[in-house]
């Protein structure tokens, strides 16, 4: 690790495979604490190069415990966090308005790491089981259209690393590599990033794949779209910039989408907006996101994409796809 260290504090790149090797090194509980902080660190102070990133992702797909989904033609509402804004769980609400609709899904999450909640912090206020039981998991596919991946359950290679993570309380490169390692080996992705660097860098990964992808930058800074301005969205054959127009919205202030202080306060803003009692702003932003998913699995418009998603928040078939998955984890 030291001789890694050097290097990167020189401002030299390491190759694709030495990144993997330090994620497997560090799985295998090979460097002490202060050695994975000072990486960590590292790349909080300069970009990461392609590379670096494919091998930071090849090493975490290969050590974690994959779950064989592939009978149903699943999608990923993920973004990678780390933007700063606080928002509420768009990304989690979208999900289970997705799962309404129609659309299987299976969503990879963990922690808050840099936001007060994330997707697994308020799945777990309401007390969704987390499991890596492939039964239970076709069971939620089948019965809710959904499935909840709890990231540590299947990525015990980083348990070396989240306690660190969390003592920093600031965005890592592991964040970047959320989205990207989901262990059902989602078919289909919708993926938002927080700068545009990593979008292009992401762009270039999910076109060496097979997957049907959508990539999203908000351009005032949102790892999803935010409705508070234009987007850039980059898919498997085009890449366009998406106005708050398109879905027939107006564009909203950024304090309209604001997020909870606690977990708890997070947790009623879902319930409110899940209930069917969200404001214009929160209704919007989260059938918005939900299109997207909508469009890239069923490769319609957006127009009709979007009708599909409002109508699964406004009838309530989103909640019962939630309600559905609280039962099934009694």
């Amino acid at each position: 690790m030291k001789n890694i260290l050097n290097r990167l504090i020189n401002h030299e790149n390491i190759s694709t495979e030495e990144a993997k090797q330090v994620l497997v090194n560090i799985s295998k509980g090979d460097y002490n604490q202060s050695q994975i902080a000072a990486f960590l660190t590292v790349y909080m102070m300069r970009s990461i190069t392609v590379e670096e990133l494919q091998g930071f992702r090849d090493a975490l797909l290969e050590l974690c415990i994959p779950v064989n989904l592939e009978d149903y033609n699943t999608i990923d509402l993920c973004g990678t966090g780390g933007d700063g804004k606080n928002t509420f769980n768009i990304s989690t609400l979208a999900s289970f308005i997705t799962a309404g609709a129609g659309v299987k899904v299976t969503k990879h999450g963990n922690y808050g790491v840099s936001s007060v909640s994330g997707s697994s912090n308020v799945m777990e206020f309401f007390g969704v089981k987390f499991s890596n039981d492939e039964g239970f998991l076709k069971t939620c596919l089948e019965q809710a259209n959904i499935c909840v991946l709890h990231a540590p359950l299947f990525h015990p290679a980083m348990k070396n690393v989240a306690p660190i993570r969390r003592e920093l309380g600031v965005k890592t490169f592991f964040n970047m590599l959320g989205p990207m390692v989901n262990p059902a080996f989602p078919k289909n992705q919708l993926v938002g990033v927080f700068n545009l660097e990593l979008l292009r860098l992401y762009a270039y990964l999910y076109e060496q794949t097979d997957k049907n992808y959508c990539i999203v930058h908000a351009l005032d800074g949102y790892d999803e779209i935010s409705l508070t301005g234009n987007a850039k969205v980059v898919k498997n054959e085009a890449e366009h910039i998406l106005k708050p127009s398109d879905f027939n919205s107006e564009t909203f202030k950024q304090s309209a989408i604001h997020g909870g202080n606690s977990i708890k306060s997070s947790a009623k803003i879902f319930e409110h907006i899940l209930s069917g009692f969200g404001t214009e702003a929160q209704n919007n932003v989260v059938c918005a996101n939900a299109a997207l998913a909508i469009s890239t699995v069923k490769h319609c418009n957006l127009e009709d994409a979007y009708n599909l998603a409002y109508d699964s928040l406004k009838s309530g078939k989103a909640k019962v796809s939630f309600n559905t998955l609280i039962q099934l984890s009694q």
